[in-house]
C-alpha cells in the first residue's frame, strides 16, 4: 500500500507512526517512534519529533523545531522556526529523568513564534500567541498574547491574530474576520 504523505529521502520515520493524508515531512526531519500526526501537516526541515508525541491536523512546524515526548498540538497549531518545547524541569546528563516527563498541550489556532520556548507542565490556549523569542514559564489562557523571557501577557488576539482592543463594555472586534470577542472576569470569549 503506497503512503498517503509525503516524505524527503533524507527523512527518518520510526516504527509505529500514524502519519495523516497529505502531510509533508521535509529534509533532515526525524519522527520518532509510535508518533500520531494528523493530516494535512508540514513539518520543516532539521525537526525532531520526539517519541509518542500528538500533532493534530494541519499543525504547520517550522524549521530547526524540537518536540519532546509529551507535548500534544490540537489542529492549526503554528510552531514557529526553532522553537522549543522541553520536557524534563531538572535535566541533568548524568541523571535519568525519562519517569518524569512533564506534559505539555498546545490548543487549536496557537501560535508559538521563532525561537520561543515552552518550559514543560505549561499548557497554551486555544488561539493565544507567544512572541519571538519569549520563554513560557505560566499555563497560558485562550486568546492570550505573551512576550518576552519570562513571558508575560501583553494583551489578546483574535482567532487571525490580530491584537484586539476592547471597548468600555469589553466588546472588541478583529479587524480582518470582524469577529467580536468579549473581554470579561480576565478571560475573553468569541461571541
Amino acid at each position: 500500500m503506497e503512503k498517503e504523505y509525503y516524505s524527503h529521502e533524507t527523512a527518518v520515520i520510526d516504527s509505529g507512526c500514524k502519519i495523516g493524508k497529505g502531510t509533508k515531512i521535509w529534509h533532515f526531519t526525524h519522527i520518532m517512534n509510535d508518533c500520531l500526526i494528523g493530516e494535512s501537516c508540514n513539518i520543516g526541515q532539521n525537526v525532531v519529533v520526539s517519541p509518542q508525541v500528538v500533532l493534530g491536523r494541519n499543525v504547520k512546524v517550522q524549521n530547526n523545531v524540537s518536540i519532546y515526548t509529551g507535548v500534544t498540538c490540537d489542529d492549526d497549531v503554528f510552531l514557529g522556526p526553532s522553537m522549543v518545547f522541553t520536557n524534563v524541569n531538572h535535566p541533568r546528563s548524568a541523571i535519568n529523568r525519562k519517569n518524569e516527563y512533564k506534559k505539555t498541550h498546545v490548543g487549536k489556532g496557537a501560535t508559538i513564534g521563532a525561537n520561543a520556548t515552552v518550559v514543560c507542565g505549561h499548557n497554551i490556549g486555544e488561539y493565544a500567541f507567544i512572541g519571538a523569542g519569549a520563554v513560557v514559564t505560566k499555563n497560558i489562557q485562550p486568546y492570550a498574547l505573551w512576550v518576552g523571557n519570562p513571558a508575560k501577557q501583553i494583551g489578546w488576539v483574535s482567532e487571525y491574530g490580530h491584537r484586539l482592543d476592547f471597548d468600555n463594555d469589553g466588546i472588541a472586534s478583529c479587524p480582518e474576520s470582524k469577529m467580536k470577542y468579549k473581554l470579561e472576569n480576565d478571560w475573553v470569549t468569541k461571541l
